[in-house]
């Protein structure tokens, strides 16, 4: 059965855009007209849809709102197409959130192999984040597979302390492991541990605002917690591509 829960829209009245003369509105004057009443240059893009006479309006944040020609409102919420049942917007999201996969510097995180490691994942992760350490448990029922993890720490000081030990241990992966599973805490380690703050920098720089957030191979981007069988699937379809 389809379900879709359409959040409320948000509609904002733009006091005074008619006046600004946008009754055959491109991309152009629409995102001038956008900007200007932000009063900063946010708007990452913006397209005309097929769907009642509206633009997309990407914004540098990543995220999406939508007005007409004459930006006489905004709309925060979802574009659901009736005779699909395709939510638009996610659709959109999912697509606007990808990476190009190769960029990744892989040696900047810990890697772990199980079987024949042939399909891939990788994840950003705060030690401390609840939530990593469910899916740690998850990522562990996982066969054929190589899981690189990031060290992500953006939630306190103390997540940068053990990111440091954790990236200085002579086992990086058994460390890390030992920790996310067993709460068993990374011994003191000093080196070079200057990856964390790169981390940090790659992290903000793929608009990366929570953890746990994992790519797949093919560049999708998958936010937050999920149980193996809906990683089991994921990594399935990209093994079909």
């Amino acid at each position: 059965m389809f379900e879709c829960a359409l959040r409320p829209a948000l509609v904002a009245a733009f006091v005074g855009m008619a006046s600004l003369g946008l009754a055959h509105a491109d991309e152009g004057s629409v995102r001038k007209a956008v900007e200007g009443f932000v009063g900063s240059p946010v708007v990452e893009s913006v397209a005309r849809m097929p769907y009642g006479g509206l633009y997309e309006v990407v914004l540098k944040s990543g995220e999406i709102v939508y007005t007409d020609e004459k930006v006489s409102f905004l709309i925060d919420g979802r574009v659901i197409d009736t005779k699909t049942r395709r939510d638009v917007t996610q659709a959109r999201m999912t697509q606007l959130s990808a990476i190009d996969f190769g960029t990744l510097p892989l040696d900047q995180a810990i890697k772990q192999v199980k079987g024949n490691g042939k399909r891939v994942i990788v994840s950003f992760e705060d030690p401390n984040c609840g939530y990593c350490k469910r899916l740690g448990k998850e990522l562990a029922q996982l066969k054929d597979v190589t899981v690189y993890t990031f060290l992500y720490p953006i939630l306190s000081p103390d997540s940068t302390e053990k990111s440091r030990h954790i990236w200085c241990a002579e086992d990086r992966a058994k460390a890390w492991s030992d920790w996310i599973l067993n709460a068993k805490v990374p011994a003191s380690a000093s080196c070079d541990s200057s990856v964390v703050e790169r981390n940090v920098t790659l992290g903000q720089k793929l608009r990366i605002n929570g953890t746990p957030t994992m790519f797949l191979a093919d560049g999708r981007r998958l936010g937050g917690y999920l149980p193996a069988a809906e990683l089991e699937q994921a990594l399935l379809e990209v093994g079909k591509k």
